[in-house]
């Protein structure tokens, strides 16, 4: 089958992070969120070692992909304390690695506008997570072991943060749009596990999936 590539958007605790490494590990692919950051940061700061290094490996079959996940792994949440400041640059290069990971394999991609640097391309899926902040403040509890005031100020900042983000690079459309995605989900309603069922039998509707190619890992919390 050819690539396809499934892109996330998703308020803070709602477990979209959580529902997209789930159906990554369930269909053998990878999952990008935070090293597609990593290495557009160093490209925009013309780290000249690195920027040489990541040329030849879009040059390279394969070679590339596999550089990036050689890049460290974000471990838990990552929340905004900051506002949102434009970047140009970093974005640019950040949208160039978004396509070129499109172009060598099937994946599936969390956060950075993906769905829209991605939008004309015939073999994406977009996915956007929503849930109640009630269910996202109790997440973000367990998660992060801090008081409800602090996760809900967490939540505020962040998804703030991620709207704004969208919002200028998608030159003012809105990040809780559903006309920007396949599928829009409840997380406490749907299940963050049924999410991921959901999605694997939509990539089934699509044509991009195989049920045979669908690998349960185990009970998604």
């Amino acid at each position: 089958m050819d690539n396809f590539v499934v892109t996330f958007a998703r308020g803070f605790g709602t477990g979209g992070k959580a529902i997209a490494s789930q159906l990554a590990k369930e269909l053998g692919i990878h999952c990008y969120e935070n090293r597609i950051l990593t290495l557009a940061s160093q490209l925009s700061g013309l780290d000249e070692n690195v920027f040489q290094e990541v040329n030849e490996k879009l040059r390279e079959e394969g070679g590339f992909t596999s550089f990036l996940r050689g890049l460290p792994r974000a471990k838990g949440y990552i929340s905004r304390n900051e506002k949102f400041k434009s970047d140009d640059r970093l974005f640019e290069y950040q949208s160039q690695i978004i396509n070129e990971l499109a172009d060598k394999e099937s994946c599936v991609i969390v956060g950075k506008c993906a769905d829209y640097v991605l939008k004309n391309r015939p073999n994406v899926v977009s996915i956007y997570i929503e849930a109640p902040r009630a269910f996202c403040v109790e997440r973000t509890i367990a998660n992060m072991g801090v008081p409800p005031e602090v996760a809900n100020a967490t939540i505020e900042r962040t998804d703030k943060f991620r709207a704004d983000y969208y919002k200028y690079y998608t030159h003012g459309n809105y990040w809780t749009n559903p006309v920007n995605y396949d599928l829009t989900l409840n997380s406490e309603r749907v299940g963050v596990e049924n999410c991921v069922k959901t999605i694997e039998q939509y990539l089934i509707i699509k044509g991009f999936i195989k049920a045979d190619m669908i690998k349960p890992v185990g009970e998604l919390k």
